[in-house]
């Protein structure tokens, strides 16, 4: 199933994600021990610091990170965009009920062409969605397009562990065995929590997604890992717009 290509892998992550929709901030609780609410608060914070105005959320599921970004005071609206619209209309009650709804909008769409101008976000961020992305690198660099100047690209996001450690083969062991047993007792649905560990060890590792940041024009990026390194925050900043010298033209005599 992670070995799924283009279209057709595309198309799998929208159905499946779709299935599970009821059941997906269930299960990102009880797979993450609950931490994945720090987790996205530390993301948010290193988002927007020191900017202030519009922010993008891309694979934004049910809304918890565009909330969390929706609740700093640097942010002035925020734009939740998924491919998967099962799962955004779980957000729009959530949002009322967490009175943000005036904050943050919906939009259904592609995170490989985004349907934004330039410059237009002062960040774009993406929470445990880019490992489903079929093409990362173009999802990337439409994320950079579309953020100003000066602003940052966020990831959080589960990295390939490819370490022979205890830790690492714990990890793999984890994902392997644990997380199908739990996706397949309390959300009922053991392919979709096959699938999900299986993006993971199929994903990059940490300083991979770090290096694809840079191809996508990004810079002073920086990683930072939490969870025994089984998990890393990725922030890349988006370069300021070089100024084109003035030519002056002196008298001649």
């Amino acid at each position: 199933m992670a070995q799924l290509k283009g279209d057709e892998r595309a198309r799998y992550v929208t159905e499946m994600f779709a299935r599970i929709s009821r059941r997906y901030d269930l299960m990102n609780s009880v797979m993450s021990g609950g931490r994945h609410y720090a987790w996205r608060h530390m993301a948010t914070e290193m988002a927007v610091e020191g900017l202030r105005g519009r922010a993008l959320d891309v694979a934004t599921g049910t809304g918890d990170f565009a909330f969390d970004l929706a609740r700093r005071p640097e942010v002035t609206s925020v734009v939740g965009l998924d491919f998967t619209r099962e799962m955004m209309e779980l957000g729009l009650p959530k949002a009322a009920r967490q009175g943000i709804e005036s904050s943050v909008s919906f939009t259904e769409g592609d995170a490989h062409d985004l349907p934004f101008p330039d410059d237009s976000f002062i960040c774009a961020t993406v929470g445990f969605g880019i490992r489903n992305f079929i093409d990362v690198p173009r999802a990337l660099s439409e994320m950079a397009r579309v953020v100003e100047p000066g602003g940052r690209v966020v990831s959080l996001e589960i990295v390939r562990q490819d370490g022979k450690g205890p830790i690492s083969r714990l990890a793999r062991f984890h994902f392997r065995y644990i997380t199908p047993w739990i996706g397949g007792t309390l959300a009922g649905d053991r392919e979709a929590y096959t699938y999900l560990p299986q993006s993971a060890q199929g994903f990059m590792s940490a300083s991979e997604l770090a290096e694809a940041m840079r191809d996508a024009g990004l810079v002073a990026v920086t990683t930072r890992k939490l969870a025994l390194g089984t998990v890393a925050i990725h922030v890349g900043l988006k370069p300021q717009a070089r100024r084109v010298p003035s030519l002056s033209t002196g008298s001649q005599g």
